[in-house]
């Protein structure tokens, strides 16, 4: 279903999804009959529908699912169909010939073996399982058509309204919490150099102390240090995870402003900045940056939860 602009919030375009959550009811007759549609859907990994449908809508169960499945592309949806007053006692009934002669005479065998007089009662042989039965023929009824059409077209706009005032509440929560880790991923990109330094500090006084402590006057090879200290900044670079953080972020972003189904687009998305965020962590022991990224899969898991219900 296509995404919608809502109004802008922070300098960034907040859109409107659709969520696979929603409910729609809508009511109608048929041959003077009140008639109910309701249609519920919830979140699901593809998609599926269920139909309940009375006798004499059987015939149209395609033309049902082909309806649902115009507005909805995934999550399992649950249509009901019921029609208060329906007379079910319209079928053909058929007697089974083969199987009533069989207990008839069955019937008359164990007479003769209990000494009972008498014919078996031919209503008892009527009574058994499947010796009378209705056969329903599901039927192409032109009325049946056109109400089911109108009706759960009806029912479906309902739906529908309600999964976008969702997918609203969904755009604006997502958009939120991208908006909140890109700014911990800046404050992350921003102390990185500090780190260094603090680090180049900190290696020359601790060298410095050991020196004095052995009783060498000698200062520390800045030039040695400064080796050192580059070769641990060259193993702790974040720079390509925090590039790639970025992209996935813009990725996020441009996928909600797409006109199809996107929730396993961001599913994925969101698999790949867990990756690069666990490797940020492996990488920089900064308790600051540290925390910042703590932070950041804690926005992640809850991402994750709201993609969960995007359709």
């Amino acid at each position: 279903m296509p995404i919608e602009s809502d109004v802008p919030m922070g300098g960034e375009a907040s859109h409107v999804i659709y969520s696979m959550t929603g409910y729609g009811r809508a009511e109608g007759r048929y041959q003077g009959f009140p008639m109910l549609i309701e249609v519920k859907s919830v979140n699901h990994r593809h998609r599926e529908v269920v139909a309940r449908l009375p006798r004499v809508f059987q015939a149209h169960e395609d033309l049902v699912r082909n309806l649902v499945q115009a507005h909805v592309r995934r999550g399992r949806v649950d249509v009901s169909i019921s029609v208060n007053g329906e007379r079910e006692g319209g079928g053909e009934l058929r007697l089974d010939r083969p199987l009533a002669k069989k207990y008839f005479s069955l019937l008359k065998e164990l007479q003769r073996e209990l000494g009972v007089p008498g014919t078996p009662d031919i209503g008892l042989v009527a009574g058994f399982r499947d010796v009378i039965k209705s056969v329903e023929s599901p039927r192409e009824d032109q009325a049946a058509l056109k109400s089911v059409e109108h009706v759960l077209a009806q029912a479906l706009k309902a739906l529908t309204r309600m999964r976008r005032q969702e997918g609203r509440a969904l755009g604006r929560d997502l958009s939120a919490r991208l908006r909140e880790i890109q700014r911990r991923l800046e404050a992350v990109g921003k102390r990185v150099p500090h780190i260094v330094k603090e680090h180049y500090t900190r290696t020359e006084a601790r060298l410095n102390r050991l020196l004095e402590s052995v009783g060498d006057q000698d200062r520390v090879d800045p030039v040695r240090l400064a080796q050192e200290v580059a070769l641990l900044a060259d193993r702790s670079d974040i720079s390509e995870e925090l590039t790639r953080l970025d992209s996935h972020l813009q990725q996020f972003r441009g996928f909600l402003r797409k006109t199809e189904p996107v929730g396993r687009n961001l599913d994925f998305l969101l698999q790949e900045m867990n990756r690069e965020v666990t490797t940020l962590t492996s990488k920089v022991g900064d308790i600051t940056v540290t925390q910042e990224i703590l932070a950041v899969k804690a926005e992640l898991e809850k991402v994750r939860e709201q993609v969960q219900n995007v359709e």
